[in-house]
Formats: C-alpha cells, sequence, structure tokens
C-alpha cells in the first residue's frame, strides 16, 4: 500500500512538514510495511515559503526588512540557484501575525518590496509569491516604493504608508523602479478569486480580519478603485 500525506500547515501550531510527519508516523504504527510520501503543501499564506523550500530543494535565505507598521522583523525566502527563482510569502514580512494592535490604515507591504530587492541583488530573475495572510491593504503600494516607484500626493509628495496612502494618492511615477524588474517574471500563489473592488473586493472580505470596520472598509474599497483607476 501506498499512502500520499498532503496536508496544510495548521495555523500557528504545526508546519505542513510537521502535520504530514504525524500522520507517517500514526500511519506507521498500525501497518510498519505502508510506503508513505510526504507532500508539502500551503495555500499562498504562511507556511508557503517553507513548503516550498522543503519540496523544490531550495535554498533559505534571511533578511531583515521593515514589518507592516514599520518595526524591522526577521523572515527569509527560498532560493533556487540554478532557475534563478526566488520563493517568497507576503506574510513573513507584512503578515497579520506580526502585528499586535491591527491597522490596515497604516500597515505596509513596504517589507515585501525589500525582500525582492534582496533577491534581485543575487540575479532572481522569476519570482513565486504567495499573498495570503497579510496585515495590510495599500494595494501593494508599500512594496512597489520600496522598489522605487513614487506614489504621489497633490502636492508632489511621497503618500504616507498604509490604506491612508492610497486615500491621498494623485499620481504614479515608476520611471525610477529598479531596472532589473523589467527582465523579471512573477507569480502569484493564493486560493481566493475576489475582484479588487466591490461588496465582494479585497476591502470588504479581508478587511474586517485586518482590523478594518464596516465604515473603514467601505473607505478603502472607495479608495483602492480611485487607485485602480
Amino acid at each position: 500500500m501506498k499512502v500520499v500525506a498532503a496536508i496544510d500547515s495548521f495555523k500557528g501550531s504545526m508546519t505542513s512538514m510537521e502535520a504530514g510527519n504525524a500522520v507517517k508516523k500514526g500511519i506507521l504504527a498500525a501497518k510498519p510495511d505502508v510506503e508513505v510520501w510526504l507532500s508539502p503543501l500551503a495555500d499562498g499564506g504562511e507556511g508557503t515559503v517553507d513548503a516550498l523550500i522543503e519540496g523544490l530543494g531550495a535554498e533559505k535565505i534571511p533578511v531583515t526588512v521593515a514589518g507592516p507598521l514599520g518595526e524591522k522583523v526577521s523572515c527569509y525566502y527560498g532560493f533556487l540557484e540554478e532557475t534563478k527563482t526566488a520563493v517568497m510569502e507576503m506574510a513573513s514580512a507584512a503578515g497579520i501575525t506580526l502585528v499586535i494592535k491591527k491597522d490596515p490604515l497604516r500597515a505596509s507591504t513596504y517589507g515585501v518590496g525589500e525582500m525582492i530587492a534582496d533577491a534581485l541583488k543575487r540575479g532572481c530573475k522569476n519570482f513565486m509569491i504567495g499573498i495570503g495572510g497579510s496585515a495590510t491593504n495599500d494595494g501593494g503600494v508599500g512594496m512597489l516604493q520600496a522598489l522605487g516607484a513614487e506614489f504621489l500626493d497633490e502636492g508632489g509628495k511621497q503618500v504616507p504608508f498604509g490604506a491612508r496612502g492610497v486615500e491621498n494618492l494623485a499620481a504614479i511615477n515608476c520611471e525610477h523602479m529598479l531596472p532589473e524588474l523589467k527582465d523579471c517574471d512573477f507569480r502569484i500563489a493564493c486560493d481566493v478569486d475576489n475582484p479588487l473592488c466591490g461588496e465582494n473586493g479585497c476591502s470588504h472580505i479581508f478587511g474586517p480580519q485586518k482590523g478594518a470596520t464596516p465604515e473603514m472598509a467601505e473607505q478603502m474599497d472607495q479608495w483602492m478603485e480611485k487607485y485602480a483607476e
């Protein structure tokens, strides 16, 4: 008999591999001659990088970046030298588990951009990024700011971090973005298909878990629609 154990992580308790090994141990205790194959699994949120590092045999690259509210956090991403591929998860740099008090109006994806910039220095051309589990609702503005983009208010100044910055946005200038980006390929890992705006959009559906009130979610939805335009 052959058994495949492909189990997602148990948030805050076990990684995908730890859960799989527990299943394997139980199966072998009942039937020692069974062949058990472990397949790490993730949904784009916490544990995605660990699963892919294990599954792909990637090198773990530690890096210190800005957390969702500006504090420094230590995280890591996976690096495949042969294919110049970086495997990342937004949750490690801008994750909801990194904040004590949720504040989507201030929380930024800047640290995600810093991770990407670090990988660019290593020559990465291909990126696989899981986007689940974030504390943010900034439309990726912080990430792009870290990569050189300018998001400006009516006075020509950089907008503040977080959804508040999206509210004040009047112009976007990409002239000074890192030139290496034009040769890169990005693939995004997630398990939802919500649109950007509307009653099923990101602000209304995911805003509450990031600390948004219904009124705040409606405001952020309007700002996001303006951002898209």
